[in-house]
């Protein structure tokens, strides 16, 4: 058993655990809560364990941690649960831990942050403390990506599937592309106003939805920039072209694809509808204000993760 004087230092903090009991991967492998409550025991840590219960509940409980002088708040959850706690973590000089276990994991994957089973609980203990971007859409934060048209239509359709991951995605994708119409945007910048139609307009902080599904390649958490893509093919036979370049990063090579990256946008379009954050969905205007605060959030990864490479 370690001692007080053999445990790393980030361990002597006072931390908060905050579990989503209903996170897929939770829900179907109740025995991490258990193996949370032993890694605690284990590594004698001033930490506790406590469950979120409804939706939001998690920012409220980050908060919580924060006033009673948690140093430590790690998620267990998904990218939902991730973007709830990290919330109430912006500006906050607690830094957060993360066990992903969601469906996709992007920013997880992008700071090299495995998942439970695969060292997760050691980047607990041997981690370092990264200061990254996050971003906000109309007011509502995010960390990973945010995203409007299809995006925000799939992320509203994926939400109400009782079984999730990489094969409920694809199944959801293929049954609604047939079927979808771009839109016409308006995107303007500090520096530019571009105008195109597209299917997708995500404005991402790491490079990846998630299941290395690279919507940015290239992208940094700590450049003080957003990346934005738009894709933009004429029709579903230029579209399906697409979908493998997603998963080998190729996709800004595509004559269907726009890129711009800045540290703020305004995404115009004729009518309101739905754009999400981290594939949380809100309804909107016709009008989304999005912009990078840099470094503005403090991470624990793992020793061996550079600022500004990618995991």
């Amino acid at each position: 058993m370690p001692t007080a004087e053999s445990l790393p230092t980030v361990l002597l903090l006072k931390t908060r655990f905050i579990f989503n009991p209903k996170s897929g991967h939770n829900a179907r492998n109740p025995y991490l809560l258990g193996k949370t409550r032993a890694f605690i025991a284990e590594h004698r840590l001033d930490a506790t364990v406590v469950l979120t219960e409804r939706p939001r509940h998690g920012t409220e409980l980050a908060r919580r941690a924060v006033d009673e002088g948690c140093e430590r708040v790690v998620a267990i959850g998904g990218d939902g649960t991730l973007n709830e706690i990290a919330g109430a973590l912006v500006g906050a000089p607690a830094a957060l831990g993360l066990i992903p276990c969601g469906s996709g994991n992007g920013l997880g994957r992008h700071l090299g942050i495995p998942g439970p089973g695969k060292g997760a609980f050691r980047t607990l203990l041997n981690g370092t403390v990264r200061s990254i971007d996050t971003g906000t859409a109309n007011g509502h934060p995010f960390f990973n990506v945010m995203g409007l048209g299809f995006d925000a239509d799939l992320s509203a359709r994926f939400n109400l599937l009782e079984r999730r991951g990489l094969r409920a995605y694809a199944t959801t994708t293929l049954a609604m592309i047939f079927r979808y119409e771009p839109e016409s945007f308006v995107i303007s910048t500090p520096e530019r106003r571009h105008e195109t139609r597209g299917f997708i307009v995500a404005v991402a902080n790491s490079d990846q939805y998630g299941n290395d599904c690279f919507i940015a390649p290239g992208a940094s958490v700590d450049d003080g920039l957003l990346d934005l893509t738009v894709l933009r093919p004429r029709t579903l036979w230029h579209a399906l072209p697409l979908l493998p370049r997603l998963f080998l990063g190729s996709v800004g090579r595509s004559g269907s694809v726009d890129q711009i990256r800045a540290p703020r946008f305004t995404i115009e379009r004729k009518a309101p509808g739905l754009f999400h954050t981290d594939g949380e969905t809100h309804p909107c205007g016709p009008v989304v204000e999005v912009a990078v605060r840099p470094r503005s959030l403090r991470v624990l990864v793992p020793a061996d993760q550079a600022p500004g490479e990618p995991g």
